[in-house]
């Protein structure tokens, strides 16, 4: 069974220089505030963390110490089978339920172990709606079938 929670994302708005992300884990860090999942991507202009955590109160009050233009944005939280079409099978059910995927990333994972997907969606309870149907829950993985190995 997939586990589906809603999690607060902080993008933060990065000038792009050495040691601006260490600053900012390093601050994390210090705070034992773990991070969940995290993608950087950059422009000429600046770069966009985008951050989640195990502890969005402390991050919050780390990265206002830190005086960085940021906002805070709901996503979802899927632990996903690490293989091949698992965030597939997640992508086309929320496509067939007209529910759009603004962006999306993923943890890396142990092979055969679990890895974290995290979903900004445009109707997030929609999306938890569906994701949480029983149809979903039992749902195999893409082009697996009953008593195929791996």
């Amino acid at each position: 069974m997939m586990q589906i929670r809603t999690e607060i994302q902080f993008s933060l708005f990065l000038v792009n220089k050495p040691g601006v992300l260490a600053q900012i884990t390093k601050a994390l860090a210090a705070q034992k505030v773990n991070i969940v999942a995290m993608t950087l991507v950059d422009s000429q202009e600046h770069g966009v963390l985008r951050v989640v955590s195990d502890d969005a109160n402390k991050t919050r009050q780390v990265l206002a110490q830190l005086n960085l233009p940021m906002n805070e944005t709901e996503v979802l939280c899927l632990e996903l089978s690490n293989q091949p079409g698992s965030l597939a099978d997640v992508a086309t059910l929320l496509g067939q339920n007209h529910i759009n995927i603004n962006y999306a990333y993923c943890t890396g994972g142990a092979p055969g172990g679990k890895t974290s997907g995290i979903l900004k969606v445009a109707d997030l309870n929609k999306a938890r709606h569906v994701l949480k149907a029983p149809a979903a829950k039992h749902k195999e993985p893409a082009g697996r079938r009953s008593g195929q190995r791996r």
